[in-house]
């Protein structure tokens, strides 16, 4: 009995199985027990449809299509098909004069003279099964290897991060990136407070020639409405407060109104929404390369909107990406921020390293498994 806890296990037991059963039906021949399972199958469709009716004295229609039906069948059959003298002895079991019908213990006969045939069914049965389960079992095998995998390589970044420094004095570059971000944010909630609408657009613009600041791109139908419209000179909190206006209050504000909810109505959230976002700078930071292609494309962004020295902290953030220490402080910046407590306590006592190495064992034995027990050819 197989554990079916135990993936490895349950795939042998499948595997093992499936060997049993295809040998039994190699020893008969695959085709030659499909036939007689069809047979056999077809004579049992019948039994049960007419079982009621062959029995029933008052019922001789009942016999007489049966007795028909099955005749096509059995003559359909080949005179060589394995067991056939079951196939005749259950006819004569089945068969009886003109004017009578059938008792219960005839068709029992006749059940009992199939059960060779019966037998031959019954071992295609298993051997399909055989191979249904076998595929379940490769099916759960892989499944586990998988998690097995995902949690080895859960486990190597853990252990990655506990190598890390964590003693580093990783508020050297914290503190310029949220001063940057402070800055950054002030100087961009002004920006869009006393700016017009239409000048925010055209930044926006600007910006999608800088892939690496993900700002919104403006909609070209509401760009070009506000470079025409007098409305365009307005903040954008006023084209959003307006945008909620009905359009006889509206009237009153915007020479169009209906030009103006065509146009600014489907883009509210986004001008509702704007920020500084995607101008700030995530912590912890992303690899010096990474980060210093982000911050030179941000420096140039910023300088359309804010003061030197946002600017300048702008700066100082991209020149973090030059210092020799910024990989070991952004490695404990990460580790800091990613490790639980619970798992420094068992990296600290090796229980990391010793779950990491049961389970790529684990992993190891599975896949071994698997390859033992290849996929079933169709």
């Amino acid at each position: 009995m197989s554990d079916p806890d135990d993936p490895i296990e349950s795939l042998r037991h499948a595997a093992e199985r499936r060997r049993e059963k295809r040998e039994q039906v190699e020893d008969i021949g695959l085709e030659t027990l499909r036939t007689v399972a069809d047979a056999y199958r077809d004579v049992e469709t019948l039994l049960e449809r007419y079982e009621e009716r062959i029995t029933d004295r008052d019922d001789l229609q009942g016999y007489i299509e049966f007795r028909e039906q099955l005749t096509e069948v059995l003559e359909a059959l080949d005179a060589d098909i394995r067991h056939s003298e079951a196939f005749v002895d259950g006819n004569d079991a089945l068969t009886t004069g003109v004017t009578s019908t059938l008792s219960t213990s005839d068709v029992d006969r006749a059940r009992a003279a199939l059960e060779p045939v019966r037998n031959d069914a019954a071992l295609l049965d298993a051997w399909q099964s055989a191979r249904d389960d076998y595929r379940s079992a490769r099916h759960e095998a892989k499944r586990h290897e998988a998690e097995l995998r995902d949690r080895v390589e859960a486990l190597e970044r853990v252990r990655e991060l506990g190598a890390a420094d964590l003693d580093a004095p990783t508020q050297d570059i914290r503190a310029p990136i949220e001063s940057y971000n402070d800055a950054v944010t002030d100087a961009f909630s002004r920006f869009l407070s006393d700016t017009s609408a239409r000048e925010v657009l055209e930044f926006l613009e600007t910006v999608t020639a800088y892939p690496l600041v993900e700002l919104p791109a403006p909609p070209t139908p509401l760009r070009d409405y506000l470079h025409a419209a007098s409305v365009g000179t307005e903040p954008l909190s006023v084209l959003v407060e307006y945008a909620e206006y009905s359009r006889s209050k509206l009237d009153h504000y915007v020479a169009d109104p209906q030009s103006f909810q065509s146009a600014v109505g489907p883009h509210t959230r986004l001008l509702a929404t704007l920020s500084a976002d995607p101008l700030t700078v995530e912590w912890p930071p992303k690899p010096a390369s990474e980060l210093r292609w982000r911050m030179r494309e941000l420096v140039a962004v910023v300088g359309r909107f804010a003061d030197e020295e946002t600017v300048a902290r702008a700066r100082t953030v991209r020149d973090l990406t030059e210092r020799d220490d910024y990989d070991r402080l952004r490695d404990a910046a990460v580790a800091k921020e990613a490790l639980t407590d619970e798992q420094r306590a068992r990296l600290q006592r090796g229980a990391v390293e010793e779950e990491l190495e049961t389970k790529r064992a684990a992993a190891e034995d599975v896949a071994a498994c698997l390859d033992e027990h290849p996929p079933l050819d169709e």
